[in-house]
């Protein structure tokens, strides 16, 4: 063993994990990948631009929190990739932008082969889902910096929009639709007061409440509305808003896209609440108002359209309800009944 094994750094690992994951990234490569894997920097063509009136390139980065501490408990570390990138083009998607490229990054205190190449190649398979070269990355071994046996996740996306079909809010008015889709559980926000709350339950025993085991509920994957956003567009449904309901849940995520003057009411009970909020509200004898200001409560996506437009967007989307509409207020949500 040579002296930076010895100190917690081993190199050839880093080589195993690289081919391990090599096939499943040159996957997501069109002919714009110039270089990816193996280079010190990606290279995409973006000679694609020049059709474009007014390209606008849209940026974001962002990781999947402590459900890294649940892929570690569960021993399970296919889905964190999947969760990652479905994040990070949702948080694009609500500026009307699609995906063109994504890099990750990836770090432990001991780099595991087999554990990395299963969290990138999840990566991979998603950014081949929704046409998304996963131009590069980085995996990190860090001793001392990180718990044994758990990693961390961080992803960069890059997409691109024309400057007039930015999606920015200025045209919510007070009396637009807000028509909710669903999530598929906690998606990557929550999870510190989730983990605490069912700490001492058993995470791989059926439940009947959950339909599936706690750990299984926890892991679902964080759901991308990509394709959904793509059959409001070219259904010819008029998008005024979209938020994305990530940390800070309904109450904080939904004021971003509204303009001066405006505010909202969501309508409890207009959609179906996935049991896990119930089962962690009730355990962890946690305030409606807090619940709604962690969790998505089971609404993933928010769709801000015209009143007259909400018929359509609901025929275009038939996993989706009204939820709520836009006021006149202080950009504030207020959580109704019925």
């Amino acid at each position: 063993m040579n002296s930076y094994a010895q100190s917690g750094v081993d190199i050839a690992a880093g080589a195993r994990a690289t081919a391990l994951m090599a096939s499943a990234v040159r996957a997501t490569y069109g002919a714009e990948v110039l270089a990816g894997i193996g280079a010190f920097g990606g290279l995409f063509d973006a000679a694609a631009l020049k059709a474009m009136a007014a390209p606008v390139l849209v940026a974001s980065t962002d990781g999947v929190g402590t459900k890294t501490k649940v892929a570690a408990r569960m021993g399970r570390w296919d889905t964190i990739g999947r969760d990652l990138v479905s994040h990070c083009v949702n948080d694009i998607l609500v500026q009307g932008a699609r995906p063109l490229f994504f890099l990750d990054y990836v770090a432990s205190s001991s780099l595991n082969p087999e554990q990395i190449a299963a969290v990138v190649t999840g990566a991979a398979e998603t950014c081949q889902t929704v046409g998304c070269a996963l131009l590069g990355g980085e995996t990190a071994e860090m001793p001392g910096v990180y718990q044994p046996g758990e990693i961390d996740l961080v992803g960069t996306i890059i997409g691109l929009v024309e400057r007039e079909s930015i999606i920015d809010g200025s045209r919510i008015t007070p009396g637009d639709a807000i028509i909710g889709l669903p999530s598929s559980g906690l998606h990557t926000n929550g999870y510190s007061l989730a983990r605490r709350v069912l700490d001492d339950l058993d995470w791989h025993e059926f439940r009947e409440d959950l339909g599936g085991s706690i750990g299984e509920t926890l892991l679902a994957v964080h759901r991308c509305y990509l394709e959904p956003a793509r059959r409001l567009w070219d259904g010819g449904a008029a998008v005024s808003g979209l938020a994305h309901i990530t940390g800070g849940g309904l109450i904080d995520n939904l004021p971003r896209i509204l303009p001066d003057g405006t505010g909202a009411v969501i309508r409890r009970g207009s959609w179906q609440v996935p049991p896990v909020f119930a089962l962690i509200q009730r355990l962890g004898a946690v305030p409606d108002d807090e619940m709604f200001h962690v969790f998505n409560m089971g609404l993933g996506m928010l769709v801000v359209v015209p009143p007259e437009q909400a018929q359509l967007a609901l025929a275009l989307l038939p996993d989706a309800a009204v939820v709520g509409e836009i006021v006149a207020g202080s950009k504030r949500v207020t959580l109704a009944e019925g």
